[in-house]
């Protein structure tokens, strides 16, 4: 009797083990799927973390590449997002995703140029149900307001606003370009704009102030 129920003992430390491995296993699995989740609830640095074990894993994993530029350009980590997204294009040369995000990163890095040819390529190869279709023309109309080229800016502003008309930021913007540009009523319905989405906007209302008087 003592030896079966050493056997028997043996047997349930074995299936108790077996089952912590399995839940270990299940959780650490879990943990990888939500570095997507991590990033959406704004726990960049998390995210990140989960990125680097999986590409540990798996140093070809495009999505772990993906989640990772967008939690480093969260997390305001520029160079890592430039160098990530260009390590994942060599990987996957055509995943726009990575384009944009190349963009981005450098666009904040001040490099302008190649900022812009990144968003060129992403909106000319995207499609029109692209969710960062509207971001991709905000930071290229950002670019040409950099470099004084304000028709072109109010072009990509305007797209900009059109895929996404709610930012009354991004109106605010495309008014100052078409103010810089000397077109001054389109500059004043695009701040009329911005005040309807954000009628305490500081901004648009000064800049509202500043078209009007030059219209008088």
């Amino acid at each position: 009797m003592r030896i079966v129920s050493k056997l028997n003992s043996k047997k349930k430390l074995f299936i108790i083990i077996s089952l912590i491995c399995a839940f270990s296993s299940l959780f650490a699995q879990t943990a990888k799927r939500d570095a997507l989740l991590l990033h959406n609830n704004g726990k960049e640095r998390e995210a990140i973390l989960v990125c680097e074990e999986e590409l540990k894993e798996n140093p070809r994993n495009i999505e772990s590449y993906v989640v990772m530029c967008w939690a480093l350009i969260g997390n305001k980590q520029y160079a890592e997002a430039e160098q990530r997204a260009q390590e994942g294009l060599a990987i996957s040369p055509y995943d726009l995703r990575l384009t944009e995000s190349l963009g981005e990163a450098r666009y904040y890095l001040g490099k302008n140029t190649a900022a812009m040819e990144q968003f060129q390529k992403y909106v000319a190869n995207a499609s029109e149900s692209s969710p960062r279709l509207g971001t991709s023309y905000y930071f290229m109309g950002e670019i040409f307001i950099r470099q004084a080229r304000y028709q072109h800016a109010d072009i990509a502003l305007s797209s900009a606003v059109k895929k996404q008309p709610l930012l009354d930021n991004w109106w605010i913007r495309l008014g100052y370009a078409r103010e810089m540009a000397g077109n001054y009523y389109e500059a004043l319905a695009a701040y009329d704009e911005a005040l309807v989405l954000n009628s305490s906007s500081v901004d648009a209302s000064r800049g509202r102030e500043r078209v009007s008087a030059k219209l008088q």
